[in-house]
Protein backbone atom coordinates (compact mmCIF):
# COMPACT_ATOMS: atom_id res chain seq x y z
CA UNK A 1 0.00 0.00 0.00
CA UNK A 2 1.09 3.53 -0.68
CA UNK A 3 1.24 5.25 2.67
CA UNK A 4 1.60 8.84 3.83
CA UNK A 5 2.07 9.90 7.43
CA UNK A 6 0.89 13.33 8.60
CA UNK A 7 0.15 14.89 12.02
CA UNK A 8 -3.52 13.84 11.91
CA UNK A 9 -2.84 10.17 11.10
CA UNK A 10 -1.96 7.79 8.28
CA UNK A 11 -3.30 7.74 4.74
CA UNK A 12 -3.10 4.40 2.98
CA UNK A 13 -3.97 3.97 -0.70
CA UNK A 14 -4.55 0.45 -2.02
CA UNK A 15 -2.88 -0.61 -5.28
CA UNK A 16 -6.33 -1.43 -6.68
CA UNK A 17 -7.38 2.20 -6.24
CA UNK A 18 -4.25 3.35 -8.08
CA UNK A 19 -4.96 0.80 -10.83
CA UNK A 20 -8.48 2.15 -11.28
CA UNK A 21 -7.16 5.69 -11.72
CA UNK A 22 -4.54 4.48 -14.20
CA UNK A 23 -7.09 2.43 -16.15
CA UNK A 24 -9.38 5.42 -16.64
CA UNK A 25 -6.40 7.52 -17.80
CA UNK A 26 -5.30 4.87 -20.32
CA UNK A 27 -8.73 4.54 -21.90
CA UNK A 28 -8.77 8.31 -22.54
CA UNK A 29 -5.46 8.20 -24.42
CA UNK A 30 -5.32 8.68 -28.20
CA UNK A 31 -4.45 5.55 -30.15
CA UNK A 32 -5.40 3.05 -27.44
CA UNK A 33 -8.24 0.75 -28.49
CA UNK A 34 -8.24 -1.49 -25.44
CA UNK A 35 -6.47 -3.06 -22.55
CA UNK A 36 -4.58 -6.33 -22.93
CA UNK A 37 -3.86 -9.26 -20.68
CA UNK A 38 -0.29 -9.61 -19.47
CA UNK A 39 -0.54 -13.40 -19.70
CA UNK A 40 -3.01 -16.20 -20.46
CA UNK A 41 -4.19 -16.59 -16.86
CA UNK A 42 -4.97 -12.86 -16.61
CA UNK A 43 -6.89 -13.07 -19.89
CA UNK A 44 -9.04 -15.97 -18.66
CA UNK A 45 -9.67 -14.24 -15.34
CA UNK A 46 -10.82 -11.07 -17.10
CA UNK A 47 -13.29 -13.02 -19.24
CA UNK A 48 -14.86 -14.42 -16.09
CA UNK A 49 -14.86 -11.32 -13.86
CA UNK A 50 -14.79 -8.25 -16.16
CA UNK A 51 -12.37 -6.43 -13.88
CA UNK A 52 -12.18 -2.68 -14.73
CA UNK A 53 -8.48 -2.70 -13.78
CA UNK A 54 -7.68 -5.30 -16.43
CA UNK A 55 -4.30 -4.60 -18.04
CA UNK A 56 -2.88 -2.59 -15.14
CA UNK A 57 -0.38 -3.88 -12.60
CA UNK A 58 0.64 -1.70 -9.64
CA UNK A 59 3.61 -2.52 -7.41
CA UNK A 60 4.59 -0.60 -4.29
CA UNK A 61 8.17 -1.25 -3.15
CA UNK A 62 9.59 0.79 -0.27
CA UNK A 63 7.32 3.73 -1.00
CA UNK A 64 7.99 3.76 -4.76
CA UNK A 65 4.98 3.10 -7.00
CA UNK A 66 5.60 1.29 -10.29
CA UNK A 67 2.77 0.94 -12.80
CA UNK A 68 2.80 -1.53 -15.71
CA UNK A 69 0.21 -0.89 -18.43
CA UNK A 70 -0.69 -3.51 -21.06
CA UNK A 71 -2.48 -2.01 -24.08
CA UNK A 72 -3.66 -2.69 -27.61
CA UNK A 73 -2.89 0.13 -30.04
CA UNK A 74 -4.72 1.26 -33.17
CA UNK A 75 -3.02 0.06 -36.36
CA UNK A 76 -1.58 2.97 -38.34
CA UNK A 77 -0.64 5.12 -35.35
CA UNK A 78 2.95 5.65 -34.32
CA UNK A 79 3.39 3.10 -31.56
CA UNK A 80 6.20 4.95 -29.78
CA UNK A 81 4.16 8.16 -29.66
CA UNK A 82 1.08 6.39 -28.33
CA UNK A 83 3.16 4.59 -25.66
CA UNK A 84 4.81 7.85 -24.58
CA UNK A 85 1.41 9.56 -24.45
CA UNK A 86 -0.05 6.75 -22.34
CA UNK A 87 2.88 6.90 -19.91
CA UNK A 88 2.58 10.68 -19.55
CA UNK A 89 -1.21 10.56 -19.14
CA UNK A 90 -1.07 7.84 -16.50
CA UNK A 91 1.71 9.63 -14.63
CA UNK A 92 -0.20 12.94 -14.67
CA UNK A 93 -3.53 11.49 -13.48
CA UNK A 94 -2.06 9.28 -10.76
CA UNK A 95 0.24 12.01 -9.42
CA UNK A 96 -2.66 14.46 -9.46
CA UNK A 97 -4.88 12.04 -7.53
CA UNK A 98 -2.22 10.99 -5.01
CA UNK A 99 -0.68 14.41 -4.55
CA UNK A 100 2.89 13.21 -4.96
CA UNK A 101 5.37 11.73 -7.42
CA UNK A 102 5.33 8.11 -8.57
CA UNK A 103 8.13 5.92 -9.87
CA UNK A 104 8.10 4.23 -13.26
CA UNK A 105 5.23 3.89 -15.71
CA UNK A 106 5.99 1.02 -18.10
CA UNK A 107 3.83 0.64 -21.21
CA UNK A 108 3.69 -2.80 -22.83
CA UNK A 109 2.08 -2.85 -26.29
CA UNK A 110 0.59 -6.33 -26.54
CA UNK A 111 -0.98 -5.99 -29.97
CA UNK A 112 -2.35 -3.88 -32.81
CA UNK A 113 -5.97 -3.69 -33.90
CA UNK A 114 -7.26 -2.70 -37.32
CA UNK A 115 -10.51 -0.78 -36.76
CA UNK A 116 -11.28 0.17 -40.36
CA UNK A 117 -9.89 -2.41 -42.83
CA UNK A 118 -11.05 -0.37 -45.87
CA UNK A 119 -8.92 2.68 -45.04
Amino acid sequence: MAQEINPLGNIEIAPTAIATIASQAVLQSYGVVGMAAKNVVDGLTNRLTRDPRHGIEVRVDEGTITIDVYVIVEYGTRVSSVAASVANTVRFHVEKALGGPIGDVNVHVQGLRVSNPDA
